[in-house]
């Protein structure tokens, strides 16, 4: 039986505008690390060992009297490689070469050239990078994520305007889209002596937060 007298009911349709915001803060970083190697050829690979682990010892020394920490010294890789020559087609044995790593922080930025001049001057061969960072970046990451929430309320708002909508202020979802990691800024180092030092540039670190927030208007 049908009762045509009885109204139907209708769920009023949600409006939604979706926007996402942006921020970043660029700010100078708080340490550099560097990986300083020393390589060593020989025949015998114990006394090629032996000679390699005798450099690395001395770079380690003249870095401890830079007053840096032992703990912010640390063995990044220690490989030993046989090296082989292509003779007429064949392979030769060469000898061994034998690579000791070691990655150094330095909480004085500006010590980094001579951090370098010094591990170069006691045996190290190889500065193969130099990277900068910050100790606490989760704080770094929450002025940006404060920026990109006022910068997705200031979007929606443009939107409302132009379009002349009314926009309900309090947002009815944010999500937040996951961390934009820093910038792993690396330079590679010429081992070239010079009497000036090394020039080292820190730069800036950009730390960035997206998110992506929903209003109903």
């Amino acid at each position: 039986m049908l009762y045509s007298g009885i109204p139907s009911l209708s769920v009023p349709m949600v409006r939604i505008i979706t926007v996402t915001g942006s921020g970043i803060i660029e700010v100078a970083p708080n340490y550099a690390q560097l990986q300083i190697e020393v390589r060593t050829e020989g025949n015998e690979v114990q006394q090629t060992q032996a000679e390699n682990a005798q450099v690395m010892n001395e770079v380690i020394l003249s870095l401890l009297a830079l007053n840096i920490p032992r703990e912010n010294i640390q063995t990044a890789a220690f490989n030993i490689f046989p090296q082989y020559d292509f003779i007429e087609g064949k392979q030769v044995f060469r000898g061994y070469e034998v690579t000791n790593a070691i990655t150094v922080k330095i909480v004085d930025i500006e010590k980094a050239g001579l951090v370098i001049d010094t591990a170069v001057a006691s045996g190290a061969n190889s500065v193969s990078s130099i990277q900068f960072g910050l100790d606490n970046p989760e704080i770094v990451y929450q002025q940006a994520l404060q920026l990109a929430l006022q910068n997705a309320q200031i979007n929606a708002q443009t939107i409302a305007q132009t379009m002349k909508i009314a926009l309900f202020p309090q947002p009815i979802s944010i999500v937040e889209e996951h961390q934009q990691n820093l910038p792993e800024r690396y330079k590679t180092l010429s081992m070239a002596s010079s009497q000036m030092g090394t020039p080292i540039e820190q730069g800036e670190i950009s730390v960035s937060a997206t998110v992506t927030v929903k209003f109903q208007y």
